[in-house]
């Protein structure tokens, strides 16, 4: 299946990122991105991972503190969100 992320999702995961590496350093930061990447290789694979959260979309517990939102659609994974769990919940969708 193929993956797309949308801008949002886009812009949330360099938040994140720069935010991992400005408060705890380069190495973390590339740990969060190595974790990222091995998730998709995994999502792409077996697509009904997550957790339904709503409607069709679904969400998976990427560190303690990141989920990722996606909704699969015919053959394609869309990437929809990376939410920082310590965020208001409501805000998620």
């Amino acid at each position: 299946m193929e993956l797309f992320l949308t801008r949002r999702a886009e812009k949330n995961y360099a938040s994140i990122k720069n935010y991992i590496k400005d408060e705890w350093g380069e190495k973390t930061a590339s740990e969060f991105i190595l974790k990222t990447e091995e998730f998709f290789e995994l999502l792409r694979k077996y697509p009904a991972i997550g957790q339904i959260e709503k409607n069709d979309i679904r969400g998976f517990q990427l560190s303690s503190q990141t989920r990722v939102l996606y909704r699969t659609k015919e053959d394609k994974i869309i990437v929809l969100a990376f939410f920082d769990v310590r965020q208001n919940p409501n805000k998620k969708f």
